[in-house]
């Protein structure tokens, strides 16, 4: 069939809506499972048909190249994730990357309506003096690293014996466990070769995780933090003046019961670490809270590289927020990562929030440079809403988002040209190598298969490795297309 968009639409009334969703990460699945299971499809008032588009070969987002692959929760999630794919009432179309492979004008031929669902990838900034110093990192592109994306190097510069990591929320404890774990016990993830050889070979011994205020106000939850004290060998330190609390604070402790756990667990840890065992551990992981960043430098010895950061000493001012004190501390380090969030990426033919990193929208409506909906073109996840929440808000995200799509579907612009076929043959016509949800069952069964070899080889010593991540994209494509 012809994929000219020349062809006149067709009313849908007479046929399913044909919805493009752009991102296959949670936000693009929970969107296209809320919309199958919408009570206006349940009820027949009309069908739908739709394609989740992914710039990787693999579905997932990140959740397979975003979250430490230690993290409890991710088979899970990752379980949950596959259900839906695996019912088949949704069609899945990998290693296509929009702005690239398809525009705006494609997807509008073909699709009454598009939602983008393309997350936050790249790392927050911080403005301060020294960031662009060797051996000062984003946590995002580590993330990326030891997660086994495609599209970043396959090394990654792990000298430092002493480590300072920027923020205090999930990611950067992340961040911190991975660098201060020991490599073996990470074998029973899904971490690829090149990343365990290059922890295993890491001199690191103290790695220092800084935030801005006090114990009371840090954006982890206590899941992250639990995982902390499972680390063979390391001992977590804590520092009394930093246990400061406010009104705000005792407010807060009061009325919230994870920030209360949280609270008890790191007070419970300060108390205990002085009367634990008399062996040292050989790594240590260092709690400190109250501490702005203000520089990170290099010195007369190793210029260009980071051998030093100076934070402000921070007090709380009885509203939960921070104010300078004016004392400055330092503390030697040679690399420094900065986890203080995530920020969205611009996205072609579409207006951009810079500050905020999102794409302007009314509930998930993408608006244009006026400030009206653009028809037909929507959002959800963190690209609507800007990189907060965990798992749970990204549902009703995407609950809202749909609820949207289904209050406009009858003025919706119609597609030029529906038949499902028709944008495969575009992208055989274009050579763009697709890959199905077909494709990412062999994928992952090679995965498991790498796995159960890496566990029956002599190296093993008893340990069994559930899969090991394929990393290049080319291996991952031919794997899939098979």
């Amino acid at each position: 069939m012809s994929n000219s968009a020349e062809t006149s639409p067709q009313s849908t009334s007479k046929r399913p809506l044909r919805v493009a969703i752009v991102g296959a990460g949670p936000a693009g699945v929970y969107a296209a499972d809320i919309l199958t299971k919408s009570n206006e499809v349940k009820d027949g008032d009309f069908e739908v048909s739709i394609d989740l588009f992914e710039a990787y070969p693999a579905p997932y987002g990140l959740i397979r190249y975003g979250v430490a692959p230690d993290h409890p929760r991710i088979k899970g999630i990752v379980n949950a994730l596959h259900k839906v794919l695996d019912r088949g009432d949704i069609r899945f179309l990998g290693n296509v990357t929009y702005g690239r492979d398809l525009t705006l004008h494609d997807f509008r031929s073909f699709y009454d309506a598009v939602i983008f669902s393309t997350g936050a990838i790249n790392d927050a900034e911080l403005d301060i003096p020294g960031v662009g110093l060797q051996g000062s990192f984003g946590g995002a592109d580590f993330v990326s690293w030891y997660d086994g994306h495609p599209d970043v190097p396959r090394d990654w510069p792990l000298e430092a014996k002493e480590i300072a990591v920027i923020g205090n929320g999930n990611v950067a404890l992340d961040v911190a466990r991975m660098l201060v774990k020991h490599a073996d016990e990470l074998l029973v993830t899904e971490i690829p070769d090149n990343v365990y050889q290059a922890l295993k070979n890491s001199p690191v011994t103290d790695v220092h995780v800084f935030g801005r205020r006090g114990p009371a106000q840090v954006k982890f939850t206590p899941l992250e933090l639990r995982e902390l004290s499972h680390a063979r060998d390391v001992d977590i330190v804590l520092y009394p003046e930093d246990f400061e609390f406010d009104e705000a604070s005792d407010e807060a402790i009061r009325s919230n019961n994870q920030i209360r756990t949280m609270v008890n667990t790191l007070t419970n840890w300060l108390v205990e670490e002085h009367a634990e065992a008399e062996e040292p551990s050989s790594r240590r992981l260092h709690l400190h809270f109250l501490h702005s960043p203000v520089e990170i430098h290099d010195d007369a010895d190793h210029p260009g590289k980071v051998t030093g950061i100076k934070f402000e000493r921070m007090q709380l001012d009885g509203t939960g927020n921070v104010k300078g004190t004016g004392e400055f501390l330092d503390y030697p380090v040679q690399a420094v990562y900065r986890a203080i969030g995530y920020h969205g990426s611009p996205l072609d033919e579409l207006e951009y929030d810079a500050r905020r990193g999102v794409i302007p929208n009314e509930g998930g409506r993408v608006l244009d440079a006026d400030g009206n909906p653009v028809p037909g073109i929507y959002t959800t996840g963190w690209i609507k809403r800007g990189p907060v929440g965990l798992i749970g808000h990204t549902k009703g995200d995407a609950l809202e988002t749909i609820g949207f799509l289904l209050e406009d579907r009858l003025s919706l612009p119609p597609a030029q040209n529906p038949d499902p076929q028709a944008i495969l043959d575009l992208l055989d016509q274009r050579g763009i190598e697709y890959t199905t949800w077909e494709g990412w069952n062999k994928l992952d069964a090679r995965e498991l298969a790498l796995g159960a070899e890496w566990s029956a080889s002599p190296d093993a010593n008893g340990i069994v490795r559930e899969r090991v991540k394929v990393v290049p994209r080319e291996d991952m494509v031919r794997i899939s297309r098979g």
